[in-house]
């Protein structure tokens, strides 16, 4: 059965982005970085990007796409396992929307997967998800106005002046390449707050057989 939801139906369905909203808001509240539209569309077009450079089904491209947009939602609950409970409220607000079980399926079981603390990348949309969504690094995330009462989080994520996620040449390793001003943070603070992220993009990179390779500031670190 062809499912008639897309990409651009969920991304402007008004309760969807009503969840995303209230969720970034919680966020904000606890003093999170940014995790609203900015980021899930990112997170949507860069596991869109994998896929389709990977050559991957355009329906499987979509779904991928519709899981970035929805990955966070679950924030809107709590924090703690938002993973978990974002993947039971996109089942129930695509079940409502009549998609098929088994993109349903593919969609829940990547939200449930992209969380650090349980993630595994069990399929391609799961893999796609955790590495667009972990890579993720910008100044831009950074609530924060106050340089003064800046934390870790915000030193890290505000240091980096340029972030970008790439194949290599023969696509046999995806590339993240960070320029951080280290007058702000050091490499080694980077590591501090997103190794355990990091080494789950090296196992979402072996589920396509590839490489996740990491170069701050021209220098190879991972």
């Amino acid at each position: 059965m062809a499912s008639k939801i897309t990409y651009a139906y969920i991304k402007k369905n008004p309760d969807i982005r009503e969840y995303i909203q209230r969720a970034d808001e919680e966020l904000a509240a606890l003093g999170y970085t940014e995790h609203s539209f900015a980021h899930v569309e990112k997170t949507a077009s860069t596991a869109a990007m994998i896929l389709t450079e990977l050559g991957y089904p355009e329906r499987q491209i979509e779904l991928a796409k519709i899981a970035g947009f929805l990955h966070d939602i679950g924030n809107v609950i709590n924090r703690a396992d938002h993973a978990q409970s974002g993947a039971v409220m996109a089942f129930r607000l695509l079940d409502r929307l009549e998609m098929p079980v088994g993109e349903i399926c593919s969609i829940i079981s990547a939200i449930g997967n992209h969380d650090e603390a349980t993630a595994q990348p069990i399929n391609a949309i799961s893999a796609s998800l955790i590495i667009a969504d972990k890579t993720d690094v910008r100044r831009s995330r950074v609530r924060n106005t106050d340089f003064l009462t800046f934390d870790i989080h915000d030193r890290v994520n505000y240091a980096v002046e340029e972030s970008s996620l790439q194949f290599s040449r023969d696509k046999k390793a995806f590339v993240l390449t960070l320029k951080i001003d280290t007058t702000i943070s050091s490499v080694l603070e980077y590591f501090e707050i997103f190794m355990e992220r990091m080494l789950l993009c090296k196992r979402a990179a072996q589920f396509f057989h590839m490489q996740f390779k990491i170069y701050i500031n021209g220098n190879i670190v991972l």
